[in-house]
């Protein structure tokens, strides 16, 4: 992968990279603080598409912003038009993950044109905080507190997350033999695992927990304006994102496409090739 030292419109300095690959561009909006290598088959030279991404605010070799309250929703949302201007990219189809996800849409819905179609992983367009464990059973109108609550442990626990979090689906489900013949064979992510808590581990997790309670003031988006092709991807047993959230928001987007797969909020890790796949499909390649 090539880097380059992307500034954006506030003078904050971002590491970008470039797979170096040839094909329909990509812009690759990463869950916060993943490297690229979350996404093997995306990202790899052979892919088929040039795909471009960043190292959010402070995190992976990125300056943090000099004026700390920068790092908004809106702030990255800028950081993506940057990314997109300094490798020459006047459109792109663009992925999101997570964070990703609030990043793409507020995109997509400001610079229409810039957006051929959005791949929507294990995220919501806004209000994240309202989405947050649902599989625990926790009442909608206390998930932002929890969240709250929960972001205080991440110096603590964050380098452990990704192994926490990047669990398989139940074995049983993917014993079935549906399952075994369809895209849950894929299911298994050990050396790019490996690859991502290497990184995750590095992190400065206080900082880490700054940009995760700043992604809470960013408000539920109205997405029935947007009217490029639009795939929502999401995990049965995603712990962050509420899967009726997902299937809520792909109602609300003027012909989205839904794929509900047995997975968790890593389904980037745990279905290489299902993301690769859909994003061909909608980019045409």
């Amino acid at each position: 992968m090539t880097t380059r030292v992307v500034r954006s419109v506030d003078g904050t300095r971002l590491r970008a990279w470039c797979n170096d690959g040839a094909g329909s561009p990509v812009l690759l909006c990463n869950g916060l603080g993943a490297p690229p290598a979350a996404w093997p088959r995306v990202v790899a030279p052979d892919s088929g598409h040039r795909v471009v991404t960043w190292n959010q605010r402070g995190l992976g070799g990125s300056q943090r912003p000099a004026d700390r309250s920068r790092v908004r929703v809106e702030d990255h949302v800028a950081d993506a038009r940057a990314v997109l201007d300094c490798f020459d990219l006047p459109a792109a189809t663009v992925i999101g993950w997570s964070l990703g996800v609030n990043i793409a849409f507020e995109l997509a819905l400001e610079e229409p044109a810039r957006v051929h179609a959005v791949l929507a992983v294990a995220g919501v367009p806004g209000g994240s905080y309202s989405s947050l464990f649902a599989p625990f059973g926790v009442p909608r109108r206390l998930r932002p507190r929890m969240g709250r609550l929960g972001s205080r442990v991440l110096p603590v626990v964050g380098p452990l997350l990704p192994l926490l979090a990047a669990s398989l689906p139940p074995w049983y489900e993917a014993l079935w033999p549906a399952a075994v013949l369809g895209p849950a064979h894929e299911a298994s992510h050990p050396g790019a695992l490996l690859a991502v808590l290497a990184e995750f581990s590095r992190h400065d997790w206080s900082w880490y927990r700054y940009l995760v309670l700043a992604v809470e003031e960013h408000a539920p988006l109205d997405v029935s304006a947007v009217y490029c092709p639009v795939t929502f991807v999401a995990g049965r047993y995603d712990a962050l994102v509420d899967v009726v959230d997902v299937r809520a928001a792909a109602r609300t987007v003027p012909g989205a496409r839904l794929r509900e797969l047995a997975g968790t909020h890593f389904v980037p890790l745990q279905y290489p090739g299902v993301m690769l796949a859909e994003l061909r499909r909608l980019s045409g390649a």
